[in-house]
C-alpha cells in the first residue's frame, strides 16, 4: 500500500521540480558571475570525472585533460544545478518524511509504555486487595476457631457447613 504512494509522490515530485530545473539552467548561462561560477564548477566535475574514469580503467592519470569548451561546460554545470535541484528537493522530501515516521513511532512507544504502566499499577493494586482479602479471610478463620462451632460443626473444603450434614449455610 505505501510502495505506490511513494513512487506517486516521487513522480508528483520531480514533474513539479523540472520546470523549476529549467529556469535554473536558464539563469545559469544568462547571469555573467554566476556563468562564470558554473563554468568554473563544471571544469572541476570534468577533470574528477574524467579522472576517475582513468583509474577504473586503468589508464594514466598524469594525463593533460582538455578543459571543456565553455558553451558545453555552462550546459553541464546547468544541467548539474537542475539535477542538484531535484534531487535536494527529494532529499529534503525524505528526511522529513523519516522525522514524521520516527515522530509518530515514539508517540506510539509512548502511549505502548503508557498502556504498560497503567497495567502494572492495576496488578499491584489487585495484589493489595487479595493481601487484603486474605488477611479478613484468616480474621475470619481466627473467629471461627475462638468462637467454637456455633451452629457450625466444622470448617470442610473451605465451606461452613450446619451440623455435619455437608449443607451451606
Amino acid at each position: 500500500m505505501i510502495l505506490p504512494v511513494v513512487k506517486l509522490g516521487t513522480l508528483a515530485l520531480k514533474t513539479f521540480c523540472k520546470p523549476i530545473a529549467n529556469r535554473l539552467k536558464k539563469e545559469a548561462g544568462l547571469h555573467p558571475k554566476f556563468r562564470h561560477f558554473i563554468i568554473n564548477m563544471a571544469q572541476a566535475n570534468h577533470r574528477f570525472t574524467t579522472k576517475m574514469q582513468r583509474r577504473i580503467y586503468g589508464h594514466s592519470v598524469d594525463a593533460v585533460i582538455r578543459p571543456l569548451d565553455e558553451e558545453k561546460a555552462v550546459q553541464a554545470a546547468a544541467d548539474l544545478t537542475g539535477e542538484l535541484f531535484v534531487f535536494s528537493v527529494a532529499g529534503a522530501a525524505v528526511i522529513f518524511e523519516v522525522q514524521r515516521s520516527s515522530r509518530s513511532e515514539a508517540r506510539k512507544e509512548e502511549k505502548q509504555r503508557q498502556e504498560i504502566e497503567a497495567m502494572m499499577q492495576r496488578d499491584e493494586e489487585l495484589a493489595k486487595e487479595i493481601q487484603v482479602l486474605k488477611q479478613k479471610l484468616d480474621e475470619v478463620e481466627q473467629l471461627a476457631r475462638v468462637r467454637g462451632p456455633v451452629g457450625f460443626s466444622h470448617f470442610k473444603d473451605g465451606h461452613a457447613t450446619e451440623d455435619g450434614n455437608g449443607k451451606p449455610t
